[in-house]
């Protein structure tokens, strides 16, 4: 077995019909591979016309010639607006025949709706639809997702998509609203208790979050660096030693005075909430820092503080009217035992840490968080040059 690198695209409608958890979900739980990036992009026609040759060629005579005529006509803007697509990038041993075990093969000939299975990713959500009376006739195409199908391919690819990728903006802008002042955006982070195997849950939170109507314009798959998470979960240090402090003095109290058969004073109460509860609020928020960067707050040289963590997130950037409470009410509390049925938490969290994911609470907070995991920056482009030159 050889490790490589390779690729499933989203097409644009499979994006913009909100099918992408469903994809994501097959492709992780039906392989051990590693989901090493993801990008939402928007292919220039240049892009698709290169793309649609690369393909035309390899097989000028068999079920290719659909998809690169597809890719030539869907994947380029039309009416001068370009199309969000994503791109998944994998990693592991034998990912190009991995991944098209998932998405399945195109059958270029007429086959019964009963035969169809569901099977893989274009049983599910790919569609063939022949001329009643000329079976070699297609009427209506769409493949759903696009992978190569060996290494070569695969290798080749990578290496026109990191270069159309570098430079690029992590934000696809390709709508133009009525009212642009009612448009919000909010960030979300499929935190790295999804991550820990591969399983359903992050596409079932995608799905669950389409429920909004919501478009996602942005997404990467992101390592906190230590620095990081101390800067973006740095407010929630203050809150923590206001909330918690006098619950851990309390409780401090109640063992003491049980332990020693003792009376404490006034003075030595707050003595523990100020001392021994403070020290136990600081040791939850570096709890939330280790959990969300995989090293817990001590003293580094600045070149380790800046390090990406060894644990994992996804971030998708979402927009849309009402953003910020619409994806907050699909959120759920922050306790996931309190949330509301239907919700991410109620869903998926555990506790108070973990729990399963986040989202910005405010305008404000978006602006702050985009900056800190620098959202317009995406490392899809560097990992394929790192790994193939």
């Amino acid at each position: 077995m050889s490790k490589g690198l390779s690729y499933v695209f989203v097409t644009p409608y499979t994006v913009a019909k909100s099918r992408t958890g469903g994809v994501l979900s097959r492709l992780l739980t039906r392989t051990d591979l590693d989901l090493a990036g993801a990008q939402i992009f928007a292919p220039d026609r240049d892009f698709a016309d290169k793309y649609s040759i690369s393909l035309r060629e390899r097989a000028p005579s068999n079920q290719l010639v659909l998809l690169a005529d597809y890719v030539k006509q869907y994947f380029g803007p039309s009416g001068g607006r370009p199309h969000r697509t994503l791109f998944l990038l994998f990693r592991g041993d034998n990912p190009c025949e991995k991944l098209l075990n998932v998405c399945g093969h195109l059958y270029t000939q007429h086959v019964e709706v009963d035969a169809l299975a569901g099977e893989t990713i274009r049983d599910t959500y790919s569609d063939l639809i022949f001329n009643a009376g000329d079976p070699n006739d297609v009427r209506y195409f769409e493949p759903a997702v696009l992978t190569p199908r060996h290494q070569d391919e695969a290798n080749t690819d990578l290496r026109f998509i990191a270069s159309f990728l570098e430079g690029k903006e992590n934000i696809v802008q390709n709508v133009i609203y009525p009212d642009p002042s009612k448009i919000e955006r909010t960030l979300v982070i499929i935190k790295p208790d999804n991550w820990t195997h591969n399983s359903s849950r992050p596409g079932a939170i995608i799905d669950m979050f389409s429920r909004t109507g919501l478009r996602i314009i942005g997404m990467k798959i992101h390592h906190f660096s230590l620095s990081e998470a101390l800067d973006f979960y740095g407010p929630v240090e203050n809150v923590l030693k206001e909330k918690l402090s006098a619950n851990f003095g309390k409780k401090a109290k109640e063992l003491l005075e049980k332990e020693f058969a003792v009376q404490l004073n006034q003075e030595m109460t707050n003595a523990l909430n100020t001392n021994f509860g403070t020290q136990c609020a600081k040791s939850q928020f570096d709890d939330i820092i280790e959990f969300m960067s995989g090293k817990r707050p001590g003293v580094y040289s600045g070149e380790e503080m800046k390090k990406p963590g060894q644990v994992k997130c996804m971030i998708i950037v979402y927009e849309g009217e009402n953003a910020v409470q619409k994806i907050r009410d699909v959120l759920g509390s922050t306790d996931p035992t309190k949330a509301t049925d239907g919700t991410v938490r109620r869903e998926f969290g555990s506790n108070v840490m973990v729990n399963t994911a986040h989202a910005s609470d405010s305008k404000e907070s978006y602006e702050r968080e985009q900056k800190i995991v620098r959202i317009n920056h995406n490392s899809t482009a560097s990992i394929i040059r790192e790994l193939l030159g």
